[in-house]
């Protein structure tokens, strides 16, 4: 059964048929400014899983580093996922924007050495200054 997904407004809708997976909760200041709070919940989904339900024509993208690009609801502003030039064949998912479980959990913090001064980390997940040790970095951070 496909994991749906959707924005704010509701303009946006996608359907996920395949796994998320490598979810984290990444910290970097990219991540924080553009998700307007302490940390970005992400995971990374096969595109060719994403099947659009509507509204692709409301996303707009931002090149926020060559190569990166954010994409976001134009009418709410809601984070949808990340497309890398690099990568065409996965997106970095907003977990945000699930409205279904997607069975598994963020597994650590990335970047913890540019989180918000205000917020604490109170959790048990391991904690890493960069991407976790294996880990091929889709996502070039700041």
């Amino acid at each position: 059964m496909a994991l749906r997904a959707s924005c704010l407004c509701q303009g946006v809708a996608l359907d996920i048929d395949g796994p998320v997976r490598d979810m984290l909760f990444c910290h970097c200041s990219m991540c924080r400014k553009a998700h307007g709070t302490a940390f970005r919940a992400r995971g990374r989904v096969n595109t060719k899983d994403l099947r659009w339900v509507r509204g692709e024509g409301l996303v707009r993208y931002y090149e926020s580093s060559p190569g990166e690009y954010r994409g976001f609801c134009s009418v709410c502003g809601s984070n949808i996922f990340t497309k890398f030039a690099a990568r065409p064949q996965e997106v970095g998912l907003a977990l945000g924007i699930l409205d279904d479980d997607p069975g598994g959990r963020p597994t650590c913090h990335v970047f913890v050495g540019s989180k918000a001064p205000w917020y604490d980390i109170a959790d048990s997940l391991p904690q890493h200054d960069a991407f976790p040790p294996g880990w091929k970095a889709a996502e070039p951070k700041k």
